[in-house]
């Protein structure tokens, strides 16, 4: 991926997301991401972009010409680096995505892994005495991304959190009311370039950078481990 900032080296899994890493693949060769721009910037938190439609998070139709199922996998998370798809709720996904930036340090100012653990302690309970109710939608609505078991997250998992930093929360397939986003991707080279981007001004009320960074266009290569 090349942008305004530099170089961003993504590896792709197409085994665990084969339709949104297909997706992916079809929009770059055709050249959809091409001097797009990143509209939504927040540090310690996630860059996102791939709105080639209406460059402010509204647009971005799949190359399917429709919105396409979620791709949950257990084995995949929104660790730091992590690239998902962006969505606006369950099977939403279209041409935007993001790229989990939170850092190891932020995520510990945070509460670290324990503060999740807490959060869904407090839900937990909200969420069973809702889950026969005809008020259940409206609080899955309200709630859905608080509801993240950690009671089924092994301590492997938490430790790579703690370590690594990024965004728990997402992770629809450890999401109790499946709520969350597909991961399909992993930054392999460039987090400095993504820092850097995260770093910049942005309007206060949208998250759009002052200044457009800009994805000047997107390759597609063969994945090597050496």
């Amino acid at each position: 991926m090349h942008t305004s900032k530099g170089d961003i080296k993504l590896r792709l899994f197409a085994d665990q997301a084969p339709k949104t890493v297909t997706n992916f693949i079809n929009l770059a060769n055709e050249g959809k991401y091409n001097n797009t721009i990143f509209h939504r910037v927040i540090n310690d938190f996630m860059i996102q972009g791939g709105d080639y439609e209406n460059a402010n998070g509204t647009g971005g139709t799949s190359s399917y010409g429709e919105n396409f199922e979620d791709e949950f996998c257990d084995k995949l998370f929104n660790i730091r680096g992590a690239v998902s798809m962006a969505n606006s709720g369950p099977d939403t996904n279209g041409s935007q995505f993001f790229i989990n930036q939170t850092t190891p340090e932020a995520f510990q100012k945070n509460g670290g892994f324990a503060a999740y653990e807490n959060q869904w302690t407090n839900v937990k309970a909200q969420l069973e005495n809702y889950r026969d109710s005809e008020l259940f939608s409206a609080f899955v609505q309200q709630n859905g991304t608080f509801c993240y078991n950690t009671d089924v997250i092994s301590d492997e998992i938490k430790k790579l959190y703690n370590d690594n930093g990024g965004n728990p929360y997402l992770d629809g397939a450890y999401n109790a009311v499946d709520r969350g986003h597909t991961v399909f991707a992993q930054v392999i080279d460039g987090m400095d370039v993504v820092d850097a981007i995260a770093a910049v001004n942005v309007d206060s009320s949208t998250n759009k950078p002052t200044e457009d960074i800009t994805i000047t266009s997107v390759e597609i290569t063969t994945y090597s481990a050496q």
